[in-house]
């Protein structure tokens, strides 16, 4: 990997709640949509939940400590909205805000970062039973209240503040195409839950940097390059509306103020309800932008079961990851360009990227997982390669730092820089774990050397 990163370059890891926490039942917090949605079943792969997860709740000090030893600078992890406030709004549990206290101060202790992201899906089931969740606009209302509280109780602690992950997975894939909790299927729900995520984001920017003034505040969105499948001008249109719903949607009302104008005729179909000032609560500007990455995707036109956009189909001969995403590190640069050079959002920090593979524990209890120290190699040069020509990325998060729930795959998969033994909770360094460590190591020496 190049060495020749930046000196204030952050090197870091991330993860969710949901995903690895646990603890679901107790010290006080509430149900979660994704607790109700792995309780119906054939919609989680075994029949899987994250009841158990990697037990991160109680094993937290430990994983601090595996922080310290791969040598990062920040750590993303997610602040779990039914622990801080059971019910969505009004009482706030104590003990939920103490663990990220505690967490917190591990970190700090150690002197990794802090970047929490607020909301990483895990909507209390209490705001979907009471205001049909982000297609209803009290929940934009409810997340700025929970916004409050948990940057008045933590803002010392932290560096960077993340609103949301992914809004396009928690409004099109979880209100419009049912794959995600809380699995409704509606295209209008999905427009109108894309729409109140966005405003709730605005809303809780202005509080986050009242109560936690030294901290940045940011957005993270999800990216995947969507090219036509053939010369035919019917994949080729489609294509394109699946490029707007995926990159775009969130991007223009965040940084022009208003929804793309290949969307109009859809949000009028849907009867989007827009208020007369949402627009520019939406559009007041995060100091910078998340980017996640993992894939690009080829798609044909006409419906599938997955898609009403279109049909992605496979790339000949490409490189898979277990998840059957085409490993296409050329994507990460073309995307930050794009981004950098229709948007101009300032400072972009990779918030995810990374690879699930099959790992193989062998008789002398190494992961040796070449195939994902390619993937990152090839990414790290991606990023490097776009930093060099102007794009501003001011920090790279790997996903993920443990083995964990991959929401509905359950545990077959397995992104993580430490592999998770489920049955024991043990947790080993895979070799892209010390492939990591080594290459942020280099990227510092090299750094020293250069002043």
């Amino acid at each position: 990997m190049d060495s020749s990163w930046p000196r204030d370059f952050v090197w870091g890891v991330a993860t969710s709640a949901y995903q690895i926490e646990g603890a679901v039942r107790e010290d006080g917090r509430g149900a979660s949509i994704w607790d109700t949605f792995c309780a119906i079943p054939e919609t989680i792969a075994n029949g899987e939940t994250g009841d158990v997860a990697a037990d991160h709740y109680h094993r937290m000090p430990q994983d601090v400590a595996l922080m310290r030893e791969l040598g990062i600078d920040a750590y993303r992890f997610s602040i779990a909205w039914p622990r801080i406030m059971p019910d969505g709004v009004g009482a706030v549990n104590r003990r939920g805000l103490d663990f990220y206290k505690r967490l917190l101060e591990r970190l700090a202790e150690g002197g990794i970062a802090a970047y929490p992201t607020l909301y990483h899906w895990d909507l209390p089931q209490a705001l979907q039973d009471r205001f049909g969740g982000w297609a209803g606009r009290d929940t934009a209302e409810a997340f700025a209240e929970y916004a409050d509280v948990v940057s008045r109780e933590l803002g010392d602690g932290v560096a960077g503040w993340i609103t949301l992950n992914e809004p396009w997975v928690s409004s099109w894939l979880s209100y419009g195409w049912g794959s995600h909790a809380p699995g409704y299927r509606s295209m209008e729900l999905g427009m109108q839950a894309a729409h109140h995520l966005l405003l709730a984001h605005g809303m809780a920017v202005p509080v986050l940097r009242s109560n936690s003034p030294h901290a940045r505040v940011g957005i993270t969105l999800n990216f995947s390059p969507i090219e036509a499948a053939s010369s035919d001008p019917n994949d080729i249109a489609a294509a394109r509306a699946a490029d707007v719903n995926v990159n775009l949607w969130f991007l223009d009302p965040l940084y022009r103020g208003c929804y793309n104008e290949v969307l109009l005729p859809e949000l009028s179909f849907a009867k989007l309800r827009i208020g007369d000032d949402d627009m520019a609560i939406i559009g007041s500007k995060p100091d910078f932008l998340g980017v996640n990455y993992y894939t690009r995707f080829l798609l044909r036109s006409g419906p599938s079961r997955h898609n009403p956009l279109g049909e992605y189909v496979e790339q000949t001969h490409a490189e898979r990851t277990s998840m059957g995403w085409e490993v296409y590190p050329d994507g990460l640069y073309d995307t930050l360009r794009r981004i950098h050079e229709r948007y101009a959002p300032g400072d972009m920090l990779i918030t995810e990227n990374g690879a699930a593979y099959a790992d193989i524990v062998d008789a002398d209890g190494r992961i040796r997982d070449a195939q994902r120290i390619a993937y990152y190699e090839a990414h790290l040069a991606q990023v490097r390669r776009a930093m060099t020509e102007g794009v501003p990325v001011r920090g790279y998060f790997a996903w993920s730092l443990l083995d964990n729930f991959e929401w509905t795959e359950g545990y077959r998969q397995r992104f993580g820089l430490v592999h998770v033994d489920y049955e024991t909770q043990q947790r080993t360094i895979k070799d892209s774990g010390r492939w990591y460590r080594d290459a942020i190591a280099a990227s510092r020496a090299a750094t020293s050397l250069a002043r």
